[in-house]
């Protein structure tokens, strides 16, 4: 009899253990993610009647997988263009968009997708940028009427980089190749990578020029395709707020809403297997309640 009580008082405990091993593992990250979605929900609620405009977020941070600490690295992908494309479609006509980014950049794309869907909106569009937003992310700021930084915030260049499957290089570096090495130096491969830089060149100058019309720094813009595509710099280059109005014009300012960086706080406290990349809080046309 002892020995069948001590065996069910094992049983018990590793019972109760098991669950609790399931509560911490299972239950209490999703509890977590819930109420931080919840709490960003709120934020960003509040910074849409604040400014009284539709306010959208591209933002990625590096993630890590719960329990196996894998690092994942972020940023614009076609799902991103999709949602984002959704959120511009869905925003009157009369209401303005704050887009707040955080990104390294992304697919070419899937910025240029955003970027001219950006434009193409009637209503003043403001972009700000609490911390970065490189590459692709610069792209898609040069659509906007205003650009708005954190006093230690940077862009970057858009120069095109082409892969091969080892690596990314600069178009603007395989074309120096091309041009300083002896044509019967050079491989055929490095020979098609040139030509395809060329392109990507030629196609980046001519998006600017179509991104830059009518808007930041459309009255600079040699200037800013010398700066910004041709390789001038490496492509992590950052490109301080000063500088910015240097290239762009007094459309770039410097600060940005308080709210915004409560905001950015609960996307650095969330740990999981999946943030989201972009996020907004539909606005209801004129004269029509917000749907719930």
């Amino acid at each position: 009899m002892q020995t069948i009580d001590a065996l069910t008082a094992i049983w018990n405990v590793l019972t109760n253990f098991w669950f609790l091993l399931f509560v911490i593992i299972i239950i209490i990250p999703v509890l977590q993610r819930y109420f931080i979605n919840r709490a960003r929900k709120r934020i960003l609620t509040r910074i849409s009647r604040e400014r009284k405009s539709q306010v959208i977020t591209i933002i990625h941070r590096q993630e890590t997988i719960a329990f196996l600490g894998i690092p994942l690295s972020r940023y614009i992908d076609i799902d991103d263009s999709e949602e984002v494309l959704r959120a511009i479609r869905m925003t009157p006509a009369d209401t303005p968009i704050d887009l707040i980014m955080h990104t390294p950049g992304g697919i070419a794309l899937a910025a240029t997708q955003i970027a001219l869907a950006l434009k193409a909106h009637p209503a003043p569009k403001r972009v700000i940028v609490p911390h970065y937003a490189m590459s692709g992310g610069t792209l898609i700021a040069l659509a906007a009427d205003e650009i708005l930084m954190d006093p230690h915030a940077v862009l970057g260049p858009v120069d095109p980089q082409l892969t091969d499957g080892q690596g990314a290089y600069a178009a603007s570096s395989i074309i120096k190749v091309v041009k300083e090495k002896p044509i019967e130096r050079i491989s055929d491969r490095t020979l098609i990578m040139a030509d395809d830089a060329r392109k990507a060149l030629e196609q980046m100058r001519g998006l600017i020029r179509e991104i830059l019309k009518g808007k930041c720094g459309d009255d600079k813009t040699g200037l800013v395709i010398e700066e910004l595509v041709s390789g001038k710099y490496t492509h992590d280059y950052p490109i301080f707020p000063e500088k910015a109005r240097e290239l762009l014009g007094d459309c770039v300012k410097v600060g940005i809403p308080e709210s915004v960086y409560d905001l950015m706080d609960f996307y650095k406290a969330e740990s999981g297997a999946r943030k989201p990349g972009v996020e907004y809080i539909p606005v209801a046309p004129p004269g029509r309640e917000q749907k719930r």
